[in-house]
């Protein structure tokens, strides 16, 4: 306990930039301050601040060191408050961002709900890229690699793109058998809400050359118009196999090309780095994970 009481006063030291001003925030006299941080220099075998009569600064090994320290007291505070709090009733409002994928995510939402009754949830469906920190979001459900190092992220699952049409529209169009073939069909095309371009189709060659952008016949920012456009008999879509699972299973959508299709996608929780989860944010992000994708889900009617 004596080092993480000398890397608890070397960050306040360090913060503050003063052994006085944080003997005073943590209740002890400067020397005792400045003795802690001697003794740690001593035992690490560097120095940690470049000191003058009148200030203390921070060395280059001490600016690295700080990082590291502050992270072990944020885990020690998230640690002691995981503890004091596993009595507690997970309760207060919850807001989160949601892909606009409901027939995959309401399932386990409506039983996250059952499962926590004092917890209220304000759920904005949406796949633009919301700003996590800036529009107050607690957690938000996305997919592709995090990019913002301010959030922590977990890994829900993965998908893949499937190409899918009626029975009615191959048998009056015919069935691709490669994917030049789709120069003459009707192709059904979703456009990213974040950026207006079209998401590609993960077609790959025979022959190795690049593969031709299909035609487009329609174009839409929601993929569940998309699935009922499909359904509707009037081209080939490309949509998630959550999204056509059940269509698939009953015959009303098959499946096309699937050998040339080349793709995975990865659902993934976000949510800010800070120095502790509440416990609604906690259970919310372990709920999902432990649901969203097991084996009951996943069979689940979409």
């Amino acid at each position: 306990m004596e080092s993480l009481s000398g890397i608890s006063f070397f960050v306040q030291a360090a913060e503050t930039l003063s052994f006085s001003e944080a003997g005073r925030k943590l209740g002890v006299s400067s020397s005792t301050v400045g003795k802690s941080v001697s003794r740690l220099e001593e035992r690490l075998g560097v120095r940690l601040f470049h000191r003058s009569t009148r200030s203390i600064r921070l060395t280059a090994e001490g600016r690295m060191f700080l990082e590291r320290c502050r992270r072990i007291l944020s885990e020690v505070e998230a640690a002691e408050l995981e503890l004091s709090e596993t009595r507690l009733t997970p309760r207060g409002r919850l807001r989160i961002s949601l892909p606009l994928v409901g027939m995959l995510v309401m399932p386990v939402i409506t039983a996250f709900m059952r499962r926590y009754p004092a917890v209220e949830l304000d759920v904005d469906f949406s796949d633009r890229m919301v700003d996590v920190i800036e529009e107050g979001f607690d957690v938000v459900m996305r997919t592709g690699e995090p990019t913002d190092s301010r959030l922590m992220s977990r890994t829900l699952g993965s998908y893949q793109l499937k190409l899918v049409a009626s029975p009615g529209y191959l048998e009056a169009s015919g069935v691709p058998c490669s994917p030049a073939d789709l120069g003459h069909h009707a192709c059904l095309h979703h456009r990213f809400p974040s950026t207006g371009r079209l998401e590609p189709w993960p077609l790959t060659s025979p022959t190795g050359c690049p593969v031709l952008s299909p035609p487009v016949t329609m174009v839409c920012n929601t993929s569940a118009a998309l699935l009922d456009v499909a359904l509707a008999g009037l081209g080939i879509a490309c949509l998630p196999d959550f999204m056509v699972r059940q269509a698939v299973a009953t015959g009303d959508l098959l499946p096309v090309l699937d050998k040339y299709m080349d793709h995975q996608g990865t659902f993934r929780l976000l949510w800010p780095s800070s120095k502790h989860l509440s416990p609604r944010i906690r259970v919310f992000i372990d709920f999902m994970a432990d649901t969203l994708f097991a084996k009951k889900n996943t069979n689940r009617q979409v």
